[in-house]
């Protein structure tokens, strides 16, 4: 039987806070890199080819709305299943939902779109998620961009909704 108590993970897998909420542990980092010069997007300096974390989130935080400069894959692990909010540069809103009950719709991976912004949220009440995530080109603080509820507001006024429930009002220090 599983563990409901996240706080078990967060210890056992030794997580850590994360700056968009929820709390995480980088668990791969590819040997091989890549540059500017291979990729379509303009990166300061080279890359690992991919990154991979643990993250948890519990349903009392949310994943607040950021955005990276590479794709990112998510893995379902344990828990509640995870709601994936996308803004896509088009400004369309997709939302995926991250667990194993395939016949409501969800599924067990998904891809993130570089340069979308994006953040999560936990789909059941007093509950948690566990989930992998990989990036690639791998993942790098400098890459990672949050906004708060003013800027996308100004940029997607159509997603009033889950801006005012994703995005900081005034950005952590």
């Amino acid at each position: 039987m599983m563990n409901q108590d996240p706080m078990y993970y967060v210890s056992k897998l030794e997580l850590k806070p994360h700056p968009e909420g929820g709390y995480y542990k980088q668990t791969f980092v590819s040997n091989e890199q890549v540059t500017d010069e291979e990729l379509s997007v303009t990166y300061d300096g080279k890359r690992k080819l991919y990154t991979s974390i643990y993250f948890l989130l519990t349903s009392t935080d949310v994943s607040h709305f950021h955005r990276l400069k590479s794709d990112e894959l998510w893995y379902y692990h344990a828990g509640s299943s995870l709601t994936v909010h996308i803004l896509h540069e088009n400004g369309t809103y997709e939302e995926i939902k991250l667990g194993l009950n395939l016949e409501q719709g969800e599924v067990p991976q998904a891809l993130v779109p570089k340069n979308s912004i994006f953040g999560s949220s936990v789909m059941e009440e007093d509950a948690f998620s566990l989930v992998g995530c990989m990036v690639s080109p791998g993942f790098e603080f400098q890459d990672f961009e949050m906004f708060t509820r003013e800027e996308l507001l100004s940029k997607y006024p159509e997603q009033e909704e889950i801006i005012m429930k994703l995005a900081y009002e005034v950005l952590p220090e």
